[in-house]
């Protein structure tokens, strides 16, 4: 069913690297209105994997309170889905790793999802994060269209995804799968549970056939080589909005985050 001459940039990324993968997540127009293009490319120059961008919105129901108060704050500074597309269009000219745009449904209906589909391909973007997509829709409705604009769809699993559920995500999935940590919002944790540990097990005992990241509470070294250890990696969210808050240099804020994630930093 692939309809595009390239192998799509997510695919690419994991035919190449099995393991250790860090994705990392912030939230378009925060802190500042324009400075996604700068996050993503330090990121970039960092050794980060893959960009998840959250595309703001006035209720992000899965989200914590870190990231609903980025959203709300990139909201007041003026951020909106035409300009962000004018942001990653812009910022692909110096940025090669794979984006994923995250949001909910509300905004890409108000701007149009076909027109969204398309406008996002030809702006660079490789998949979608949309977590309140009823997985049925997303086959009968919109799976053909996502698929010929060469687009990603990831869904999300949680600890209380049954297992038949999984196995239908896992076939009709072509990139990798986003695995909730916990059935609570966003938040950084210290470390994880021992039943979190369980549920990571299983999932790695499932053989699924597309890889899995693991998200939601991965804060530190710690916790994000636990999930290296179960999943081909993890996705940071909020500990790095906490940082960006208070950065004083975002580039080499970026560059020191991302070293003492992967423990690489004394």
């Amino acid at each position: 069913m692939e309809h595009i001459e390239t192998m799509n940039r997510i695919e690419e990324l994991f035919s190449k690297k099995k393991q250790n993968i860090l994705s990392v997540f912030f939230t378009a127009g925060f802190p500042s209105l324009n400075d996604t293009g700068t996050i993503a490319l330090s990121l970039q120059q960092a050794g980060v994997d893959l960009i998840e961008i959250g595309i703001p919105f006035s209720d992000p129901i899965a989200d914590g309170p870190v990231i609903q108060q980025s959203s709300k704050q990139a909201i007041d500074n003026g951020m909106t889905l035409k300009l962000l597309l004018e942001q990653v269009r812009e910022l692909r000219k110096q940025v090669h790793i794979p984006i994923i745009l995250m949001g909910y449904l509300n905004p890409v209906m108000q701007y149009g999802m076909e027109k969204f589909f398309n406008d996002a391909t030809n702006a660079g973007v490789d998949g979608l994060i949309l977590p309140d997509m009823p997985f049925d829709e997303y086959e009968s409705v919109y799976r053909q269209s996502m698929e010929q604009a060469g687009l990603r769809n990831i869904f999300l699993i949680s600890p209380t995804t049954s297992e038949a559920r999984i196995r239908k995500i896992d076939e009709a999935t072509n990139a990798f799968i986003y695995a909730v940590s916990s059935s609570s919002t966003t938040g950084a944790k210290e470390g994880f549970q021992a039943e979190q540990v369980q549920y990571f097990e299983r999932l790695k005992n499932m053989n699924l056939k597309n890889p899995f990241l693991i998200g939601f509470g991965v804060s530190n070294a710690n916790t994000f080589s636990t999930a290296c250890v179960y999943g081909a990696g993890a996705i940071v969210g909020s500990a790095f909005i906490n940082m960006l808050k208070q950065a004083q240099d975002i580039p080499s804020d970026i560059q020191i985050f991302v070293s003492l994630l992967k423990g690489k930093a004394s």
